[in-house]
C-alpha cells in the first residue's frame, strides 16, 4: 500500500534503528549504557513535585486548561526572561506556553508555511527543525554553518539560490547536537540581516541553562529591534529535569505568536492544569534548582572528556548542552555514524546517536548524551577502550553490521 504524501516526504527514522538493536541486546541480558537519547535521568526537584500534588487534589484544575497557558504562567515565563535576559514581554501577547519546544516548532511550521516555502536551516541540527516544515510543505535550504564570520555569507548563499526567497531561519545555541554557542554580537549580525532581507528569525534556546564557562548564554530578544521578526522557543524539559512533563514556551513578535496561538487553538487544550501552576512554582523560583541541574551535567561531562580520551577517543568538552559532539574515531570514519553507532552498541554495551540523523553533514560525528551518572560514563569508557583495543589488534573481526546481511 502507498505512503501517505506527509509520511512519504520523511526520510527513515535512523534513530530507530538503533533504538531496535539496543532493545535487542537488552533481550539477550547485555548491559547497554545508554548516552544516546537525551532523556534526563535527574528527578524532577522536590518543591515542583509537590506543588503539583497540590494542585491535583482540588478538582476544579481537572477540566479543560488553557491553550495558550494560563495566565500565571504566562506571567512567570514573561518575568524569567527580564531576570535572565533583560528582555521584557507582553504575557498577553507575546507569551504562549507550548507542549515542549519541539511541539512549539511544530505548530509554527504549522502556522506560518505555505506550500513551497523556502526554510534556511542549519545541517546538522535537532530533526524538527527541519522536518517540522518538511511536513508542513515546506523546502529546506540546508546551511552548514557555525555562529561565527562564515555564517552571514552562507546565509546570503542560500538567499541567492532561493526561489522564492527564504521565509525564515532557524537558529539554534547552544546546539543540539554540537553544542556550539552564539555571541550577542553574532546575533546582533544576524537580526540586522534578516530585517533587510525581510526573513523571521525562529530561535530555540532549549539549553540555555545548562552551560558550563560561567557564560550564560544569551538570547537573541536582546538584540534591540529583534522582536520585529523574532520568535524564541524554550523548554522546561532539560532546565529543571521535566521532560515528561511536556512544557515549553515560544515567545516574541505578537503577530508570529498570535498565529501559533491560533493554531494552537484547534488541536490541544493545553497542558494539564496542575502541570502549568507547578512550572510557573518553578519559574518563580529563586534558581537554585537550576544549579543543581547545571553543576550535575558539568561533573557529568568532565568526567566523560577525561575517561574518553584516557580510553583513547578524544572529545572536545562543549561549552553547553546536555551532549558531546564526537568525532567518530579515525579508524572508523569511513563506515559513517550509523554503523559505527551499531558497532559500539554490539562491542562495547554503549549506545549514542548517530550524527546523520541530525543531517547529513553529521556523519562524521555521533552525539553522546550526559544522561547515566559519573560511574555509568566510566564504565561506557572503560568498554570503548576494551573495544578500541581489540580492533587495533584484529581489525578484520570488527565488521559493520549491514555488511553480514
Amino acid at each position: 500500500m502507498e505512503e501517505f504524501h506527509k509520511v512519504r516526504r520523511l526520510p527513515p527514522y535512523v534513530f530507530e534503528q538503533v533504538n531496535r538493536l539496543k532493545a535487542s541486546a537488552r533481550s539477550r541480558g547485555a548491559d547497554i549504557i545508554d548516552l544516546g537519547m537525551g532523556n534526563p535521568d535527574l528527578p524532577t526537584p522536590k518543591a515542583i513535585v509537590d506543588k503539583l500534588c497540590e494542585v491535583v487534589r482540588d478538582p476544579r484544575t481537572h477540566r479543560y486548561s488553557s491553550s495558550r497557558g494560563i495566565p500565571g504562567l504566562r506571567r512567570a515565563q514573561a518575568n524569567y526572561y527580564a531576570r535572565r535576559f533583560g528582555v521584557k514581554l507582553n504575557p498577553d501577547t507575546q507569551v504562549v506556553a507550548t507542549l515542549g519546544s519541539k511541539e512549539g516548532f511544530a505548530n509554527m511550521a504549522q502556522a506560518i508555511t505555505a506550500p513551497g516555502d523556502v526554510i534556511l536551516c542549519p545541517n546538522p541540527t535537532y530533526p524538527i527543525h527541519a522536518f517540522g516544515f518538511i511536513m508542513s510543505g515546506g523546502v529546506i535550504r540546508s546551511l552548514q554553518v557555525e555562529p561565527d564570520d562564515g555564517f552571514i555569507p552562507a546565509v546570503e548563499r542560500g538567499i541567492r539560490h532561493s526561489i522564492p526567497k527564504p521565509l525564515a531561519l532557524i537558529l539554534n545555541y547552544p546546539s543540539n547536537p554540537t553544542a556550539l554557542v552564539a555571541s550577542l554580537d553574532f546575533y546582533k549580525d544576524v537580526v540586522a540581516f534578516a530585517k533587510k532581507n525581510d526573513i523571521i528569525i525562529l530561535s530555540d534556546l532549549a539549553y540555555s541553562e545548562i552551560y558550563f564557562d560561567g557564560n550564560p548564554p544569551p538570547s537573541v530578544l536582546q538584540v534591540p529591534g529583534a522582536m520585529d521578526i523574532c520568535v524564541e522557543f524554550t523548554s522546561m524539559s532539560k532546565t529543571f529535569s521535566m521532560p515528561g512533563w511536556r512544557m515549553g514556551f515560544a515567545v516574541g513578535n505578537e503577530r508570529l505568536i498570535a498565529a501559533l496561538t491560533r493554531v494552537k487553538s484547534y488541536l490541544d487544550y493545553g497542558a494539564f492544569t496542575p502541570i502549568q501552576v507547578a512550572a510557573a512554582h518553578a519559574l518563580n523560583g529563586d534558581g537554585s534548582d537550576i544549579e543543581e541541574v547545571r553543576e550535575v551535567y558539568h561533573k557529568r561531562r568532565d568526567v566523560m572528556v577525561d575517561s574518553f580520551g584516557r580510553a583513547g577517543w578524544t572529545i572536545p568538552a562543549p561549552a553547553a548542552s546536555m551532549f558531546a559532539w564526537a568525532p567518530i574515531p579515525e579508524q572508523f570514519r569511513h563506515l559513517g555514524s550509523l554503523e559505527f553507532s551499531k558497532l559500539l552498541i554490539e562491542h562495547a554495551d554503549v549506545a549514542v546517536a548517530p550524527g546523520v540523523g541530525f543531517g547529513e553533514h553529521g556523519d562524521d560525528y555521533v552525539r553522546v548524551a550526559l544522561v547515566e551518572n559519573e560511574h555509568r560514563i566510566r564504565q561506557a569508557a572503560r568498554n570503548i577502550k576494551r573495544f578500541l583495543a581489540s580492533t587495533a589488534k584484529q581489525p578484520n573481526n570488527v565488521v559493520p553490521l549491514a555488511a553480514r546481511r
